[in-house]
């Protein structure tokens, strides 16, 4: 193997290997939120507000300090010299009057936002002791339609934070000339992660070097070490992170909250270590929602169903704060809601109002989720106005493969939208070929025919992954023979582990099982950039795979000097390091032994200031019963072509999980309040997700069709390919089943809105 990138492909890079971090879930060796612990810790309880606006004339602790166990009781005051939570990075200017306070200061935004903590040290007198914390609070008018003109958020400021516009072309003389006009008005229902794990940690300062530690899911270990430091007045270099196992990221944990400062802050100044566990209602209360938006959209289309341009109004429902992601949500779909598409003229408006509602943020597949929704949509409603098929639709529009790459003139989380690689159409066909289209639609005219309402649809998107600016990661092999990658991401039961340890085995010539991967700890390297937004596999992965070719040259200098032998003659297989012709040989350990150090390392990094853009097809088949208004999915096809499939077998593991979501989004899941803000779904009983009889087995077409040009693997990422349309496909195929093109405006399609559209 070549040390410039060529011959990149081999060992287990690209095979169906078994997962590396499955031993210790099945042994129940692994490491939760919940799991850490430490002597003489305490236990924090956030009280919570009841009421979703208003203003706080008094809050009285005497009971509760009086409480058995109580250690303290901080109320606002206690924290007033903590900032408001910071954004980790944004280009709009404006905002920071809409920063969330850790404690609520003067006025309470929604149901759940903290207005105390209680600390004591056992957590079920913690939690009696919250519960005699008295809050008196005046109820205000709740805001609760962020489509509904803003009102007074702070003086000065009204509920509109911002409005995101992007565009290009001339759309008014598109819309002047244009043969038809096609409007819809569009909405995506609030719902979120809902991980398996709810929120945690444990917080402590090391008796022996003054380091604030924090234990718990980080999912961005040094961007939040960072911004802890920064809120609390630290040195960076003062504050570690560490990550165990997670139960479940979705975008869940890429924010910080109020309590994650909560907890850290009461480790430096209470001196005892202290955690924080979340319970099931207070998850679905205060931990970030995410999707919903109100589209006002509609597209200039040639008499051909070709479209000149596109115009698109959209609210998003922010909720009570903006936290730490900004406006990246609403960003995004602006950006990237164009899909697959040759749009001549395009332009958008999207008002990010604030509500009194649970903050929103990420989640899989952020803006895209919607953005794809509406867009295709918007395909098919062209399709049933020009009267040709929802394929021929997206056939006529689609960008050739010979015009790739296609820069578009916008951008997206602050990178110019750059289509680097893709077929669209020829994937198109083969997702047609593998779901049997044709034969298809003969089997469900025939149902149709004997009474049932059962229908098929399908939804193409554009993926954005490998997000920048940077990742770094350290390869080690020590005298044992062991070989280690120290990076910075963060293992959420993503597959990182196995991914980065197959690039690892097939670079360097060793077996993937024996390396140890390091993830999530701030005290091992000195930067990274976490995972999320479909980054890990591209950024980090191209950096440990340069970490790796730099460490086997360093091997192969010292093995060749050590066999006398000139360095193209050595090769390394299987840990040993041979001479191709004399066939003498040395093992890895043998080479760190023979240098005298304890290990041999090298580092990689790799920079990028573009994304890349992995797109697939989603298809489905949903039967609606009239009688209850009940859609169900009986069969489910997603194409995807990700350039280089790392691990196929983990990648169809991310795309089953991924289309579990997204049925939940589109037929399930909705966070619903009353008209003065109080939540309607604050448990399981009333926020309703699919179970495994509601989610099929997902025909899985992976294609690797379009590498990556700006990484030498060709990857793109695989993260939130499963998720991104399923909405889209459902809401076509029910359309089909009921014979009303175009009458799913609206996710959740629940059995009481289904009935509707019935009749």
């Amino acid at each position: 193997m070549s040390l410039d990138g060529s011959d990149l492909k081999r060992g287990p890079i690209g095979k169906r290997v078994l997962r590396l971090e499955d031993g210790p879930l099945l042994a129940g060796a692994a490491t939760f939120a919940a799991d850490w612990t430490f002597d003489d810790m305490l236990h924090m309880r956030v009280v919570r507000s009841d009421v979703a606006h208003g203003a706080i004339r008094a809050i009285d602790v005497s009971a509760a300090l009086a409480a058995d166990c109580v250690y303290a009781v901080w109320t606002p005051e206690d924290v007033a010299d903590i900032p408001d939570i910071d954004f980790r990075a944004t280009k709009y200017t404006g905002l920071d009057p809409y920063k969330q306070p850790v404690l609520a200061r003067g006025r309470v935004r929604y149901v759940g936002e903290p207005v105390a903590v209680v600390f004591a040290a056992d957590p079920y007198a913690a939690e009696d002791a919250a519960n005699l914390v008295f809050v008196d609070i005046e109820e205000l008018p709740a805001v609760t339609d962020a489509s509904a003109p803003p009102l007074e958020f702070l003086p000065g400021h009204d509920t509109e934070a911002t409005v995101i516009e992007k565009g290009y072309g001339d759309v008014d003389a598109a819309f002047a000339t244009a043969p038809m006009v096609v409007e819809l008005d569009l909405k995506i229902g609030r719902h979120s992660g809902v991980p398996l794990e709810c929120r945690g940690g444990v917080a402590r300062v090391d008796p022996e070097t003054g380091i604030l530690e924090f234990y718990g899911a980080t999912k961005r270990p040094h961007p939040n070490r960072d911004l802890i430091a920064r809120t609390l007045g630290l040195d960076p270099a003062k504050v570690n992170l560490f990550e165990g196992s997670v139960g479940g990221g979705f975008g869940i944990r890429g924010e910080l909250y109020p309590d994650d400062f909560l907890l850290c802050a009461a480790a430096l100044r209470l001196g005892r270590p202290v955690r924080w566990i979340e319970d099931r209602r207070e998850h679905l209360l205060s931990a970030n929602h995410s999707r919903q938006q109100r589209h006002k959209i509609r597209a200039a289309v040639g008499a051909d169903g070709r479209i000149l341009g596109i115009d698109n109004e959209f609210f998003h429902d922010q909720g009570g704060y903006l936290r730490t992601h900004g406006v990246r949500v609403p960003d995004m779909t602006a950006g990237l809601s164009l899909g697959p598409y040759d749009v001549p003229s395009y332009r958008v408006a999207g008002h990010v109002r604030l509500t009194n509602k649970t903050p929103a943020a990420t989640y899989r597949a952020p803006g895209r989720y919607e953005g794809t929704f509406v867009r295709e949509r918007l395909l098919d409603a062209i399709a049933a106005r020009v009267g040709i098929s929802p394929i021929e639709v997206r056939r006529r529009n689609m960008i050739p493969a010979s015009a790739i790459p296609f820069a578009r003139p916008l951008d997206a989380l602050e990178v110019d939208v750059v289509l680097e690689s893709g077929d669209y159409a020829g994937l198109l066909d083969k997702a047609l070929a593998e779901f049997g289209w044709d034969r298809l639609q003969a089997d469900l005219a025939a149902r149709r025919a004997a009474g049932e309402a059962v229908g098929a649809g399908l939804g193409f998107f554009v993926e954005k992954s490998g997000l920048g600016p940077t990742d770094k990661v350290r390869v080690e092999a020590d005298a044992r023979g062991r070989i280690s990658v120290i990076t910075g991401a963060s293992n959420l039961g993503q597959g990182v582990v196995t991914a980065m340890a197959q690039i690892c085995a097939g670079t360097l010539g060793v077996g993937y099982a024996g390396i140890e991967v390091t993830t999530g700890r701030t005290d091992r390297i000195d930067e990274g950039y976490g995972s999320h937004a479909s980054r890990t596999t591209v950024m980090t992965g191209e950096a440990t795979r340069q970490a790796t070719v730099a460490l086997r040259g360093k091997l192969i200098a010292l093995a060749a000097e050590k066999l006398q032998a000139d360095v193209a003659a050595i090769e390394i297989e299987d840990g040993i390091a041979r001479h191709a012709e004399t066939g003498a040989s040395i093992t890895i350990a043998d080479i760190v032994r023979a240098n005298g150090d304890d290990i041999v390392s090298a580092e990689g990094r790799y920079d990028t200031t573009h994304m890349n853009y992995p797109y697939g097809v989603h298809a489905a088949v949903v039967a609606v019963d009239r009688e209850t208004g009940i859609a169900r999915v009986e069969k489910f096809m997603i194409a995807y072509d990700i350039g280089c499939a790392i691990n196929p077998m983990t990648v169809d593991g991310q795309l089953q999980g991924g289309l579990a979501q997204g049925i939940g989004g589109a037929l399930f899941e909705e966070f619903t309040y009353d008209d003065s803000g109080q939540p309607l779904s604050s448990t399981f009983a009333d926020y309703i997700m699919p179970g495994s009889t509601e989610v099929p087995g997902a025909r899985i077409l992976l294609t690797e069709d379009a590498p990556s040009p700006l990484n030498p693997l060709g990857i793109k990422g695989a993260g939130e390919g499963g998720i991104n349309a399923v909405g889209a496909a459902i809401a076509s195929a029910i359309d089909d089943a009921i014979g009303k093109p175009g009458s799913v405006t609206e996710l959740p399609v629940t059995p009481r809105r289904l009935m509707a559209l019935l009749g």
